[in-house]
């Protein structure tokens, strides 16, 4: 069957939502053939999924599409924070919070911010952006069966426009088929996790009338929970077009075909307090929040992303955020072994670092929804247990791997920090600072994408910076070596920041002039050292033979 596949591509992706289509992005700036094969016939039509934490967009930057998303989400630049109101009557209610970063202080963290870019006008974005990329990105197209053996898997895909089967031959299979995932169930992967938490029927609708009733009140949501009828409320240009969450209980005998235009339109006006207001219903798709995630994210030579490997409320959008990284996780490391400069087994650590981050952040976002009151949702004791409310950003840009591929962490250590202090801990995201290369600004995570970064200062970091290159020049490790300081002699990246402190590259990032720090294609730090060895360049090879679970030493 190996030999009479209709299609050979090294990676097979299922699915075309927001994660199978950034797997698509990722794995095109890597330069890795792939297909993916979606069954329905186009990119998301419902404005959904909108929240894009500024990880997710750091990825985007890097990828080259931050201003094409920042141009798509255009309508919605000036709505911030989540209101909370017993209707939109008058000024009653208080802001849950009213600015994601109120004092400015991620601007020390990172090169971008959030965008609120709807799932319907984010989608067409990387869709385009993989395109150029040389994607093969079939649509109506549908995996009907797979089967896996040693040297790759062959499944059977079904166009739904010609009605023809045909088999696709692969080295590896990525799932992001949602959270029924067939391939999930085919592999017989069981899920943890409290299960169904509350449920919803999204709506669309439009009415002139109801901007007039939001006033100058640009929020990102507004929950509103009047006796009458409660409900999420968000806008998609701030004028005529509007989404409307109404709670749904199956638990009570609901079905959501009992949720008929006239049923949506006259809850909606309810919970507005807008008795009159016009409402066209012009869409209506049922979901339901949950907190599960498989008990395995890889199987052989498959591997589950986003909702098929993890579902979480949607409060704080931690879902489409943590499966997006989990594509740009397993992208690089996919590009690594086909490439021959990595062994199998660093496919492995896939499920070792993605596994705890969607456990923690799925907890963290049933914890969000209890502390928010999410409208129709009435939490068990047990959901969000144990979580203390806190801020966003220690968990959205400091997460760490404990283990994985990493050397010199600990295995013991929690994936959320109490705070987002960004240090050049190994496995910690790389600290953000601005340099200037041959005139031009950029972020030092602009740096990372497509190989291993040796950074080491220009004052005493020649020893492994000439180790490096050697190991670089000899292969077949992808490895590119800068050296970083203060003024242009002996270095190729000159640091250009204000505070003096933001300025020392080596205490930016937990070493000394002496010392230096490996990074790896997705922002993380591999490994650091700080000081020098008596051979930086067997130190180095031992590391990235580590890291990169090669079968022999690199040499």
């Amino acid at each position: 069957m190996r030999e009479e596949a209709d299609h050979r591509v090294p990676v097979l992706i299922v699915g075309g939502s927001l994660v199978g289509l950034s797997a698509s992005l990722f794995l095109g700036r890597h330069g890795v053939r792939h297909t993916l094969v979606e069954r329905h016939p186009g990119t998301s039509v419902h404005p959904r999924g909108r929240g894009n934490n500024a990880r997710t967009m750091e990825l985007f930057r890097v990828a080259g599409i931050e201003q094409d998303v920042r141009t798509a989400a255009s309508l919605l630049t000036d709505n911030h924070g989540i209101l909370q109101a017993p209707s939109l009557l008058g000024d009653a209610g208080a802001w849950l919070f009213r600015h994601i970063d109120p004092d400015g202080g991620l601007a020390r963290l990172s090169p971008t911010t959030w965008c609120l870019c709807s799932q319907n006008d984010l989608e067409p974005v990387l869709l385009d952006g993989a395109r150029e990329l040389g994607g093969d990105l079939r649509y109506s197209h549908e995996l009907e069966s797979f089967v896996q053996d040693p040297e790759g898997v062959t499944a059977v895909v079904l166009d739904g426009t010609t009605g023809r089967r045909y088999t696709v031959r692969a080295d590896y299979l990525v799932a992001a088929d949602g959270p029924r995932s067939p391939v999930r169930r085919s592999l017989g992967i069981a899920q943890t996790g409290p299960g169904d938490l509350f449920a919803n029927v999204s709506v669309t609708f439009r009415s002139r009338l109801l901007a007039d009733a939001v006033g100058d009140r640009r929020f990102l949501c507004c929950y509103l929970i009047g006796p009458d009828a409660d409900g999420a409320l968000l806008p998609v240009d701030n004028k005529e077009n509007w989404v409307f969450h109404v709670p749904w209980h199956p638990e009570r005998g609901e079905r959501p075909e009992e949720f008929t235009d006239e049923r949506c339109a006259r809850h909606i006006r309810r919970a507005t307090g807008v008795r009159g207001l016009d409402v066209e219903i012009t869409g209506k798709a049922p979901w339901q929040a949950a907190e599960r995630v498989a008990e395995r994210l890889s199987s052989g030579r498959v591997f589950l992303a986003g909702d098929s490997a993890h579902e979480m409320p949607p409060t704080g959008a931690f879902g489409s955020n943590t499966g997006i990284q989990d594509a740009h996780n397993l992208a690089w490391k996919l590009a690594a072994v086909l490439g021959g400069w990595a062994g199998p087994g660093l496919l492995e650590t896939y499920d070792t670092e993605r596994r705890p981050v969607a456990l923690a952040t799925g907890a963290r976002a049933s914890a969000r929804s209890v502390e928010h009151g999410h409208p129709g949702f009435a939490p068990a004791r047990s959901v969000g247990a144990g979580e203390r409310p806190s801020g966003l950003l220690n968990l959205v840009l400091g997460h760490r791997y404990p283990d994985g591929a990493v050397v010199g962490t600990d295995p013991a250590r929690t994936v959320v920090p109490a705070t987002a202090r960004l240090t050049g801990e190994p496995g910690s995201r790389a600290p953000h600072m601005w340099l200037r290369r041959s005139g031009t600004r950029l972020s030092t995570l602009d740096l990372y994408e497509r190989s291993m970064v040796l950074l080491s200062d220009a004052r005493g970091g020649a020893g492994w910076h000439e180790a490096a290159r050697r190991v670089a020049d000899l292969g077949p490790v992808r490895l590119v070596a800068h050296r970083i300081g203060t003024h242009p002699d002996g270095a190729d990246l000159i640091c250009d920041e204000d505070d003096e402190e933001r300025a020392d590259w080596a205490r930016v990032h937990g070493t000394t002039p002496g010392g230096a720090v490996l990074v790896r294609p997705d922002g993380f730090v591999a490994w650091r050292a700080e000081r020098t060895t008596a051979d930086p360049e067997a130190t180095l090879r031992a590391v990235l033979t580590s890291v990169l679970r090669t079968d022999r030493a690199v040499t």
